[in-house]
């Protein structure tokens, strides 16, 4: 089909083996059966049957999990459970010594909630006992879980990049117009492609051993390998394996790759970038690539040295033309021009290619799946995007198989994928691909002589219109903050998001410069601009609302705190509008996170500038901070959170340029704000209905409970006061 490269053919190191326990992988086990599973609609129904015959154990670990989702939309069945909170406590009910863990991450439930879905703590409450939910945030600062593994009585397991949650479910048709494709309250979305892979046997008993640790580390309960008893008679429950689930190849090895972030004494682990490193480094002919976004600099690297090679492969990158959020959609696709760029200058031979996929009406398809064919020879699936923090930052899980120069059915099985996903994507057939490519042997022009021009089809992302994302998305993109390769500090991170291209011997008086002309264009925004206008609860609701499902929501929500911070953004507002769409706990905890986030990066421009700078700017109102806060202290900053003399920015301004130790101010901070933001948060719904549907005795219990916070608010001032005045009367009676 290929003619294979001159180098290659003369490299040795292009025929040892990629996979390798302790470099490019975890574990190599050996699995009965092996296959791969297009699209939500096969992996939930494979699921819901393979979950039906469990008998000791399920454990289910996900970036996010939606109990409200159907499993099977296209066949509903009346007096059946299907959707998947109902579905489980069913078998909890009626399966005796079945236990059942579902880990999500803990982030997932901030914007979980926007979409009126049950917190997991709170769901807790009403499902069986051998039932239990649990949130996992034991992962460094914007780091997140989103490995996506399920796994049956350790006989059975699933692993790649499709959560059971909202915007999944779709069929390899991906209609323009699919009824049956909608969220759990009615509302359409958009066609939605991704892939599992499915293993029994050995490897499946160490995707086991993955989640049990992963539940360890989230919640302290060690969980032991489930102990089968022999099936009843007639049961028909002896192998879990889904029936309808046919194997693409059987007796087979396969690795496992993770990414697991340095965190909490633990080594840093990064098997997936090196397998793909590796693993372009070894391409003869051809890499053909799904992934949700195309960010990742340590692959594009890799990607550009063999492009630059007069006989290298191929490559084929598909993406989706946009994500469903927006600023995350900014973010990502101006990293994705930024490497872009770059691969084309190196590619002189005319062999990248980067496409989007589409249906009917050129409607864009979201390509959510993680997937790497290289050659005939491997076949990589699971949760890594290609981005940064998949490759040191965000805990990943891969599986992929290897078949040597000498395994003809592997090689079949692993082209044949390749050609039947893109078949899917081109609207034709797997059988009529694999005849093209034969002719022509290239992937690149087989995709091109199968373009129909209409209907589904890869359409080359450099042609459509309003994919540019701008130049400040290009410098946030440039500058790693939302998509960095490995843990960082606050203050590094901050740190990039700030100019670092001022010469020292004038640079305080550079910083003075911008700091006048931002505070000049700050007054000019509140003046002249709309910005007013959204200082409104109503319109901060809708937004926090507005946010929807995506990988960086819970950094996009902090954010919003740090940017609202650096425009003199009440928060009070902010906060009761997180009660309000979050709910109390949830509400409570991102209110603060924010609030946290946003009080750090300006105390940290606040010492950057220093005190004699600030105080020229800031006037009465900053020197006045300033001095309460001249004694320093966890006391003085807490009481100056309860009863405050200045707005929130200019007082954490104020913090940096004093003599306040950076610890003393965050935990002062998040002592004084936790009353006020646990009472807004505690309101939350009588702040909504309030708001939104008013009667008198609401509006009263608000008020007096407005009164209450005020005068405990006052109360503790006067408290936290006269701690520190005993203190200062102590040390001066000390000799």
């Amino acid at each position: 089909m290929f003619a294979p490269s001159a180098r290659t053919a003369s490299d040795p190191s292009a025929d040892r083996p990629l996979l390798v326990p302790g470099e490019t992988c975890w574990r190599l086990e050996r699995a009965d059966r092996v296959a791969v599973l297009v699209d939500a609609e096969e992996y939930f129904a494979a699921a819901k049957e393979a979950m039906r015959r469990a008998r000791r154990s399920i454990l289910l670990a996900a970036w996010d999990v939606d109990t409200r989702v159907r499993l099977t939309p296209q066949d509903r069945r009346h007096g059946r459970p299907d959707r998947l909170g109902t579905f489980l406590n069913w078998l909890a009910a009626t399966r005796p010594g079945l236990e059942i863990r579902v880990l999500k991450w803990g982030y997932a439930e901030l914007f979980a909630v926007t979409r009126w879905q049950k917190p997991l703590a709170i769901k807790s409450w009403f499902t069986h006992p051998r039932l239990r939910y649990r949130i996992d945030t034991d992962h460094p600062t914007g780091g997140c879980h989103h490995q996506k593994v399920l796994v049956i009585d350790d006989r059975v397991a699933f692993c790649g990049g499709i959560d059971i949650t909202a915007n999944r479910w779709d069929t390899r048709a991906h209609r323009a117009d699919e009824p049956l494709r909608r969220q759990p309250d009615g509302t359409p979305y958009e066609p939605f492609h991704d892939t599992m892979m499915a293993v029994d046997g050995d490897a499946a008993r160490a995707l086991g051993d993955l989640l049990r640790e992963r539940w360890r580390r989230a919640t302290g309960e060690e969980v032991a390998p489930p102990v089968l008893p022999p099936p009843p008679r007639g049961s028909g429950r002896r192998d879990p394996w889904p029936m309808r689930l046919q194997p693409l190849l059987r007796d087979r090895t396969v690795a496992i790759a993770r990414t697991d972030p340095a965190w909490n004494g633990r080594p840093q682990v990064v098997e997936v970038e090196t397998l793909f490193r590796t693993a372009i480094a070894a391409a003869r002919r051809s890499i053909y690539i799904e992934s949700q976004y195309f960010a990742a600099d340590a692959v594009a690297e890799a990607l550009k040295a063999r492009l630059a090679e007069p006989d290298g492969p191929e490559v084929v990158v598909v993406n989706p033309i946009r994500t469903p959020n927006g600023m995350e959609n900014a973010v990502m696709s101006a990293a994705r021009c930024r490497l872009f760029e770059a691969l084309r200058a190196a590619d002189r031979h005319g062999r990248f290619r980067l496409y989007a996929a589409v249906t009917d009406g050129d409607r864009c398809i979201t390509v959510h799946s993680k997937l790497m064919v290289v050659d005939d020879r491997l076949l990589r699936i699971g949760s890594a995007n290609l981005a940064n923090r998949s490759m040191g930052l965000d805990t990943e899980c891969d599986l992929a198989l290897e078949a040597g120069a000498d395994d003809a059915e592997g090689r079949a099985a692993i082209a044949r994928t390749r050609n039947d996903l893109i078949a899917e994507h081109l609207g034709t057939t797997p059988e009529r691909v694999e005849r093209v490519l034969a002719a022509t042997g290239s992937l690149v022009a087989t995709v091109e002589a199968l373009d129909r021009g209409e209907g589904r089809r890869m359409v080359p992302l450099e042609s459509l219109p309003d994919t540019d994302p701008g130049p400040i998305a290009g410098l946030v993109a440039e500058s790693r903050l939302l998509d960095p390769d490995r843990p960082r500090a606050a203050t590094e991170l901050i740190g990039r998001a700030l100019p670092s291209t001022i010469p020292r011997r004038w640079g305080q008086w550079a910083v003075l410069l911008v700091a006048l002309l931002a505070l000049g264009g700050l007054a000019a925004l509140w003046r002249w601009s709309d910005l007013s206008a959204w200082a409104s609860l109503d319109t901060v609701l809708d937004t926090l609302q507005a946010l929807g499902e995506s990988a960086l929501a819970p950094l996009l929500l902090v954010g919003v705190y740090v940017a609202a911070g650096f425009v003199l953004f009440p928060l009070t507002v902010l906060v009761a509008a997180t009660a309000i769409a979050l709910g109390p706990l949830t509400g409570f905890l991102t209110a603060m996170a924010g609030a946290l986030a946003s009080a750090a990066a300006a105390f940290w421009v606040g010492r950057r500038l220093g005190r004699r700078p600030l105080e020229r700017l800031g006037g009465r109102r900053l020197m006045r901070a300033s001095r309460s806060l001249a004694d320093s202290g966890i006391l003085a900053v807490a009481t100056i959170r309860v009863v405050p003399v200045a707005p929130y920015t200019v007082i954490n301004l104020a913090a940096g340029a004093s003599r306040v130790r950076f610890p003393d101010f965050v935990i002062g901070t998040a002592i004084g704000l936790a009353p006020g933001t646990l009472a807004f948060s505690l309101l939350g719904e009588q702040l909504r209905r309030t708001l939104y549907d008013p009667t008198a005795a609401d509006v009263a219990l608000l008020a007096g409970a407005g009164v209450l916070a005020v005068a405990a608010g006052w109360l503790a001032g006067r408290v936290l006061s006269g701690i520190r005045a005993r203190g200062k009367t102590k040390g001066a009676k000390r000799p």
